[in-house]
């Protein structure tokens, strides 16, 4: 379920520092450092501010290779490689707390996030760009082994089992915990702030040198020179979906990657895309993947019953253009855009 988020950072704060530079800034001195990287199939930027920022990138950049090597599924000595390939693992404490966020999401959403249609995932093509359309029959026979409810899972013991024919991915939900546990390094470092964007996937820490807040542009998901519109924020994540920058043409259909657990079709919701705003970001990950396949009044609804009050805040964009806010976001969301606000 390897999900390319498709949010475009948009940072007043400049990214082509190479180094530990000294800067004056409202009256005192502020470090600041950036590391560009390729890790978990896609390119990331991290910048920080602080009096030991290059050291909390060192350990974050070592962070990100070690989980991108704990996870990744192309890679069979993984502990998810090792766990499709065995169908039993004991899990990692990380591995635990993933699983357990995927199935808190699963339940929550009712299915629409889930972490057994990698299977399906990988007859599409969408693991490694041979891409193709399936048959209806071997769609229903993949679909027989969807449902993270099948796999057992003692939690004590963090031994989890996966019935014959059942594998997962967390790629859907795998760059918002790296996030936050970027995050939770440059606390250690009492870092000042910094932003992270992996691969789209951005969480914000604090502020920049002159103490305003940052800005994170969402993109435009029909491909225009615009954006959507600009968000202010602070000690957020912000994390999209949409079915525009992994997809294929076949006779003149466009399918995209986010796959419809019930259908094993890529999603028709409706929605162009679905961006979560809130602390959480491994919580925002997923939500962003289940909002988008739920559509847009399953996903009002959802929010209603579980962010209104502050949990969490929505954009969705639709199929048709249509752009809907949550009523947190009134403040903080700017656009040139007709926007609706959901209350």
């Amino acid at each position: 379920m390897r999900k390319y988020s498709a949010l475009v950072l948009l940072m007043v704060v400049c990214l082509t520092v190479a180094g530990c530079a000294q800067k004056e800034k409202t009256n005192r001195t502020e470090k600041e450092d950036t590391r560009e990287i390729f890790a978990m199939d896609t390119y990331m930027t991290l910048k920080a501010y602080g009096s030991r920022c290059s050291e909390a990138l060192d350990e974050a950049v070592h962070e990100i290779h070690r989980l991108d090597e704990m996870f990744s599924t192309g890679n069979a000595e993984s502990e998810v490689g090792i766990l499709n390939e065995n169908g039993t693992e004991i899990l990692s404490s990380e591995g635990a707390y993933l699983f357990s966020a995927s199935k808190e999401i699963y339940q929550s959403t009712e299915g629409a996030f889930d972490i057994t249609v990698y299977p399906l995932m990988q007859e599409w093509g969408f693991t490694d760009q041979n891409y193709k359309v399936p048959t209806r029959e071997k769609i229903q026979k993949l679909l027989k082994n969807v449902g993270l409810s099948k796999i057992e899972y003692d939690e004590k013991e963090r031994l989890i089992s996966l019935p014959e024919g059942v594998k997962i991915d967390f790629g859907g939900i795998a760059k918002g915990f790296t996030s936050q546990r970027i995050i939770e390094i440059f606390k250690k470092y009492k870092l000042t702030g910094g932003i992270v964007s992996l691969g789209g996937n951005v969480q914000t820490y604090g502020n920049k040198p002159d103490q305003s807040e940052f800005k994170v542009g969402i993109e435009d998901p029909f491909g225009g020179s615009e954006y959507v519109g600009i968000l202010q924020i602070k000690n957020k994540t912000v994390i999209t979906s949409g079915g525009y920058e992994r997809f294929f043409e076949k006779d003149g259909i466009t399918y995209h990657h986010i796959i419809n657990p019930k259908t094993g079709y890529p999603a028709e919701s409706g929605l162009k895309s679905v961006s979560i705003v809130n602390e959480d970001g491994t919580m925002a990950d997923g939500l962003s993947t289940a909002l988008f396949v739920m559509g847009k009044e399953k996903a009002i609804q959802y929010w209603k019953k579980n962010g209104r009050e502050g949990a969490f805040d929505i954009i969705l964009v639709e199929d048709d253009g249509t752009v809907y806010i949550s009523k947190g976001l009134e403040e903080k969301f700017t656009s040139k855009r007709d926007i609706q606000v959901i209350k």
